[in-house]
């Protein structure tokens, strides 16, 4: 037995040596975006070692490595792996809310919350910001994604809403506050819990002191707040406290945002000291419901299915059975030429956008949010295409203070990659249907 551990050893090494070199992947042929905005590489080529990018070219300039695994991307466009800025991994699509909330938080960390993360994978979307989700359950799912025991999106999370006062039988993930140091200890137990955001609605209901104690010992603690901007007092307050992202683009009919709300973001954007004031306008579920509810075979697609139980996927079916009594939806004929109006008004004003999809709301499904709203805001709204990648990729990365890790396909970043079949600069909605999705150098798809 002495006389073959040498031996063995010697096959470990050499086995452990073959493997390493087989960590290598290339991707071969495709344009790639790299998502700093510049012209797209034909002929490229990416070398993936391990978890990470390790160089690109061309076909022309980079030798491709002896032993490495080869995948052509000929004919396609490459990319970085798309972001979604505004998920709730807790919700599927049902329409019941309040049923919802009452019947499935037993699910939400072993199954719901998992099959969300799963779906937005598949999608192509590598990474993604979770708002809104009781706290242990959001943790928990994160983590598990970051230590490769779940495949899923990896979540930046931000636990529960922080409120005035919380929704009847939604305590569990929302957090009432009552007063500023009431405020500020509600903050310190997500920072003790590890959240990586800070996430305000309906805080134009809380006084001026408590709003800027929430805001004050999120920053305190190096945590972005994020914030429903639906209401111009919100926005407002927003504003005058250092909220570092707004949500939606207002729940009322009105035409545009007011005159006062429009120079106050234009005295912020002037204020580069800053940096840009970011937002999420969350457009294409109210943007697209009509069609949907004149075309309800959209929802038979079945991708939105992937980790759910077969009585749960009968459930959201019945809860949307008919897309035109839904109470969610009512005043969206109204809201709907509103959108256009107010994206453009942030646009002007020189407000970054994101892209951010409110996704799990009635009938908008994780496995398809994100490519509608990136095809709404090009094909609908005129937004350049190059700009709406940056917004998915880019911008999101810097965000959340993770541009030296991801959000661009550079060498020393994470393999976050993504592929599809044709030219998406010409045809955006190619993204409905993608081909390869690599994340930390794993292919998924």
């Amino acid at each position: 037995m002495l006389q073959l551990k040498p031996i063995l050893l010697l096959f470990l090494i050499s086995f452990f040596s073959f493997s390493q070199e087989n960590q290598l992947k290339v991707l071969v042929g495709g344009t790639l975006i790299d998502g700093f905005g510049s012209d797209p590489i034909k002929n490229s080529v990416i070398i993936i070692q391990g978890e990470r990018i390790k160089e690109i070219g061309t076909i022309e300039t980079l030798s491709i490595p002896e032993n490495a695994e080869i995948i052509s991307t000929e004919g396609m466009s490459v990319l970085p792996g798309l972001w979604d800025m505004h998920v709730h991994t807790m919700i599927n699509g049902h329409a019941n809310y309040s049923y919802w909330d009452k019947v499935y938080p037993p699910l939400f960390e072993d199954i719901i919350m998992p099959s969300s993360a799963h779906q937005l994978l598949m999608a192509g979307v590598t990474s993604a910001r979770d708002l809104g989700a009781p706290l242990k359950e959001s943790i928990s799912v994160r983590d598990r994604i970051n230590n490769g025991e779940i495949p899923g999106a990896t979540l930046y999370v931000s636990g529960p809403f922080i409120q005035k006062k919380p929704y009847p039988g939604t305590e569990a993930f929302r957090w009432g506050v009552n007063g500023a140091e009431d405020g500020k200890k509600k903050i310190k137990k997500l920072v003790k819990a590890g959240v990586d955001v800070v996430k305000l609605i309906d805080h134009d209901q809380m006084t001026m002191e408590e709003l800027r104690a929430v805001v004050d010992e999120a920053h305190k603690n190096n945590l972005k707040v994020v914030a429903h901007g639906h209401r111009p007092e919100e926005i407002r307050r927003g504003i005058e406290v250092g909220v570092d992202c707004f949500e939606h683009t207002g729940l009322s009919s009105a035409p545009k945002y007011p005159d006062d709300v429009m120079e106050a973001i234009k005295e912020r954007t002037a204020q580069m000291n800053k940096g840009p004031l970011f937002w999420c306008p969350t457009v294409e579920g109210l943007y697209n419901y009509e069609y949907v509810r004149d075309n309800p075979e959209n929802l038979d697609n079945d991708s939105w299915h992937l980790g759910l139980p077969d009585s749960v996927i009968a459930d959201i079916k019945s809860s949307i059975k008919h897309p035109d009594r839904l109470p969610y939806f009512q005043l969206t004929p109204s809201r709907r030429p509103t959108l256009q109006t107010k994206i453009q008004q942030l646009l002007d004003a020189g407000v970054v956008l994101m892209i951010g999809t409110d996704s799990g709301i009635p009938m908008k499904f994780h496995s398809q949010s994100t490519w509608n709203e990136l095809d709404v805001w090009v094909n609908e709204f005129g937004i350049d295409p190059m700009y709406a990648i940056r917004a998915a990729t880019y911008w999101p990365s810097l965000w959340m203070g993770v541009v030296d890790e991801v959000g661009t396909i550079t060498p020393g970043k994470y393999a976050d990659i993504i592929a599809v079949d044709g030219d998406v600069l010409r045809y955006i909605s190619l993204l409905q249907d993608v081909d390869m999705v690599i994340k930390h150098g794993k292919r998924y798809k």
